[in-house]
């Protein structure tokens, strides 16, 4: 299919203008978690678009909300979509343009050829950042894929302690017991569109990827004990110091990633010491490691290395060191499919792109379980994303939603 598929840039503003009102906050930033009353009036304006689009609109159990153009003949559905939940504050862009493209895609190839031969559907994912209960990351996915266990709900607690899960879905109306019912096992293709969050294709200056797979993911909760004692008195060569520790362990992570190259990636992002004090060697350093690579052989080789790593410069060091893993995602290949189908679809529509893995996890990982799944990028301004300043040009989205809407015509046309 070479006709080019006409993709209403007026309209993609003005719908991502329109959601961004939800929530409003630092100018250009939006806070929207999941079940706050801005997250709420922004699940019933997608559904008011969908219907707009002559959509038959769902909203399931754990508040996913689903538009549905039912094809001519049965089978599994081909979805699109992303969470429209935020940062606190995020951009109007992370994750909502994905929600938004997958709407105007299906809307734009309904006005054009018509009914599909295979049913087409758009949704709006409720949660995928954890940003209001901080272990809920992909909540929404989650539940579709049947990965949410019966009282997940009462163990999940905000980020300022103060309810939990299930507390915040009573609030807007959902069961938290009646979760099972939002599970699918009906669709075929999971085709998300989503900003890169990186400064790669601004780097080669191109519009759009195709994307290869998604990293892997290992979150670390890392804490080193040594002894605590008088900074002056306490001669270098008897110390027990947590702290030297902790900065021989985070500049030879970190330079371990830098050797890999590209796409290994590892930061250390939060540290935490006690007592903090400037005349004391410290008694305990807590840190957290985050691990990245697309790749899954790689991914497991670069745990391995770091996890040797961190035990061999605590025993040299005479250090209790101990650590908890707090998420633990493998990498996610695109299936090969649909990844030759997507770039297919940019070639018909001229669309230049290029081929990349991402670094960021996304709602694909766990739709992954019960789907084909494809990703397809656009453009980030400077790399940014997770900040108010985020921005993608609507040129650059609408390469991205007509790259979308022609995969989407093929798989279902």
């Amino acid at each position: 299919m070479s006709q080019t598929i006409d993709i209403d840039a007026g309209l993609i503003e003005k719908y991502i203008m329109e959601l961004a009102k939800f929530g409003e906050h630092s100018g250009t930033g939006v806070w929207r978690t999941v079940y706050s009353p801005e997250w709420v009036a922004a699940t019933q304006q997608y559904a008011r678009w969908c219907e707009d689009a002559g959509l038959t609109v769902h909203h399931d159990t754990v508040g996913n909300v689903w538009g549905r153009l039912k094809g001519r003949e049965p089978g599994p559905s081909i979805v699109s979509g992303s969470h429209i939940d935020t940062q606190r504050p995020g951009g109007r862009y992370d994750g909502t343009l994905g929600a938004l493209a997958g709407l105007i895609a299906i809307r734009a190839l309904k006005t054009q050829f018509g009914i599909p031969r295979r049913t087409l559907e758009a949704v709006a994912l409720c949660e995928e950042e954890g940003s209001r209960f901080p272990s809920a990351g992909w909540w929404g996915s989650r539940g579709i894929t049947g990965r949410i266990a019966p009282g997940d709900s009462d163990k999940l607690v905000s980020l300022d302690g103060t309810e939990t899960m299930t507390d915040a879905m009573r609030a807007v109306g959902l069961d938290p017991d009646d979760v099972a019912a939002a599970r699918r096992n009906d669709i075929d293709s999971f085709v998300e569109l989503h900003i890169e969050q990186g400064p790669i294709l601004e780097q080669v200056d191109l519009p759009v990827a195709i994307v290869s797979g998604i990293t892997g993911i290992r979150h670390y909760d890392v804490e080193l004990i040594g002894q605590q004692n008088h900074a002056g008195g306490f001669p270098m060569d008897m110390r027990r110091d947590p702290m030297a520790g902790f900065a021989e362990i985070a500049n030879s992570l970190v330079d371990t990633a830098h050797r890999w190259g590209r796409p290994a990636v590892t930061t250390v992002g939060r540290v935490e010491v006690e007592p903090n004090s400037v005349a004391v060697v410290p008694k305990r350093v807590r840190f957290t490691v985050d691990a990245r690579h697309p790749v899954q052989e790689s991914y497991e080789r670069l745990m391995a290395s770091h996890e040797r790593l961190m035990r061999e410069v605590a025993a040299r060091r005479n250090l209790e060191i101990s650590w908890k893993v707090m998420i633990d995602q493998p990498a996610c290949p695109s299936d090969p499919g649909l990844y030759a189908v997507a770039q297919e679809a940019a070639r018909d529509q001229g669309v230049p792109f290029m081929t990349m893995a991402s670094g960021a996890g996304h709602d694909s990982q766990q739709m992954a379980a019960i789907a084909k799944v494809v990703m397809i990028f656009v453009r980030s301004k400077d790399g940014r994303s997770h900040t108010p300043e985020e921005f993608s040009s609507i040129k650059d989205i609408v390469a991205g939603i007509r790259v979308l809407a022609a995969t989407l015509h093929k798989l279902a046309y």
